[in-house]
This record gives C-alpha cells, structure tokens and sequence, in this order.
C-alpha cells in the first residue's frame, strides 16, 4: 500500500469503494502545520466518469486499483474517439477525446511507448512515454549565431501544442518533449 505522497498522475486507486484515475495532483505544504505535505488530487470514477477533488495527507495509506497496461499505437480518430490496436493481439481500444484530452498534444501516427490502463477489461487512460518527438510546424524565424541559451520562444508542434524552445530551433525541426512537464528537451535524433 503506497502512501499519497507516492502516487502518480494517472495511477488507479481505491477510494470510497470506488476505483479512480488520478489525473492531476498538486502539492502544498501549509505554513506553521506540524507534519507533512497535502496532496490535492483530481480523480475521475471509472465507472461513472464524475470527478471528485480529494486532498490526502503525505502519510495517508492508499490502495491501487487492479489495473493491467497494454502496449498500443494509434490508429485512428471515430468521431469524439480515438481508436488505439494493441501491439500484440491487434484489438482495437476505444478511448473517449475528453478522458485523454491532456494525452491527445502529444500523439501522433509515430508515436512510440503508448500504453493502455486497463480495469477489469475496460480501457480507461491512456499512459504515454516520458518523451516523444514532434515536428515544429510554426516558430519566429532562427536567430542567425544564437546560441542553446535560456532565451526561448513559443513554437507550435504538429499536434497542436505549444512549447518554449531556445531561438535556434526553426520550423520544420524535430524535438523531444518531456510528456510531463510539457518542455523542450532536445533535437530529436535525426535518423
């Protein structure tokens, strides 16, 4: 059993009788309390889909769902879902637009290391790879001579999301995001 100071955006926990996705969690650590950080998270009902707020203490004990995850790519977009095969068996995941809305910047056709959250056979959230690279399809035109500093500029990526990226980075460029923090990591590796 991890306590609440451990878990991590999109892990499927116990509560209430429920079974719930953590879709967000932030932290704070209340002045002159005697203890530990809080942890407020935002969790959506599996079954239901309604959100509930919790707040959870760093030393509170929770348990996780029985939950079991598949390797998937995408493959097409059915309306308001997204339609994801499975790596091994070729079955196809339906996966509503609104549970994956945060996920769905980051997914394109070449996009490697999806996983499938699975509970008792139902896909419910999608976990994506720690990284994935994107095509900058618009950004203010290459500093001649700048240099990888810390002055940034906004680029869109062809998915839609927007990012900072230091001045050298043109359109047409591929880059490596981090999935969780939704920053620039690097070029990605040209092949």
């Amino acid at each position: 059993m991890p306590k609440a100071s451990e878990i991590k955006k999109n892990a499927a926990i116990e509560h209430d009788g429920k079974v719930f996705i953590v879709r967000d969690i932030e932290r704070s650590v209340p002045q002159g309390r005697a203890g530990g950080s809080l942890y407020r998270m935002r969790m959506y009902d599996i079954v239901t889909g309604g959100k509930a707020d919790v707040t959870f203490k760093d030393s509170d004990m929770l348990n996780f769902a029985d939950l079991s995850r598949r390797a998937v790519m995408f493959s097409y977009v059915d309306g308001d879902e997204y339609v994801f095969m499975d790596n091994e068996d070729y079955t196809p995941y339906n996966l509503n637009k609104d549970t994956i809305a945060d996920e769905v910047l980051f997914i394109n056709e070449d996009t490697q290391g999806l996983l499938v959250i699975m509970i008792d056979g139902t896909p419910v959230a999608l976990e994506l790879p720690s990284s994935v690279e994107l095509e900058v399809i618009e950004t203010d035109p290459s500093l001649k001579g700048a240099s990888a500093t810390s002055r940034t500029k906004p680029a869109t990526l062809s998915t839609g999301v927007v990012v900072q990226v230091p001045e050298h980075i043109s359109t047409g460029d591929k880059i490596k995001v981090n999935t969780e923090e939704k920053k620039f990591m690097g070029r990605a590796d040209s092949k």
